[in-house]
């Protein structure tokens, strides 16, 4: 019933704000979009690392062009504080979670949704975090939608949930 509120624009600022105080690169949104899409991580430990990659922005020192090589194990360090929010308020909400609907969670592990789900790692390191199988929704940027939609054409299946 609890949604966490770190979405990607978090993640993205996180990342600009990585590549200004590491590197003295000012990236726009669309760069640190990119970035979090082709190496973002939510942890240094990957199965399957994708490869370094080049970017490109302003030097904040010298006021010119510059390019600079950066690992996923940087994005993963930049967006650490981000992903630990994230853990905590997932571990406060199953602690105020109702037994019934824990004996569910426990029988059929935490689904991810939406776009912040699509970071590479994050369902293995809230598995490692919550001792819970966690897995990413299918298609998680429609998940939610299609969700409300769901529950909407049968409210009275799901008014007790949904209403307290």
């Amino acid at each position: 019933d609890k949604s966490v509120k770190v979405a990607g624009d978090v993640f993205t600022n996180d990342i600009i704000y990585y590549m200004r105080t590491q590197h003295n690169l000012y990236v726009g949104d669309r760069t640190a979009e990119k970035i979090k899409i082709q190496i973002g991580a939510a942890t240094e430990d990957l199965d399957l690392p994708p490869e370094e990659m080049s970017v490109q922005g302003r030097d904040l020192l010298t006021g010119k062009p510059k390019q600079v090589q950066i690992s996923y194990r940087e994005i993963a360090k930049a967006l650490d504080k981000s992903i630990l929010r994230i853990e905590d308020s997932v571990m406060e909400t199953l602690s105020q979670t109702p037994p019934e609907l824990a004996a569910d969670i426990y029988n059929t592990g935490i689904y991810l949704a939406g776009g912040g789900s699509m970071l590479r790692g994050l369902d293995k390191r809230l598995s490692q975090k919550t001792d819970l199988p966690v897995y990413i929704a299918e298609d998680p940027l429609r998940a939610v939608v299609r969700g409300t939609g769901i529950t909407l054409k049968n409210l009275p299946k799901f008014k007790s949930v949904l209403i307290k």
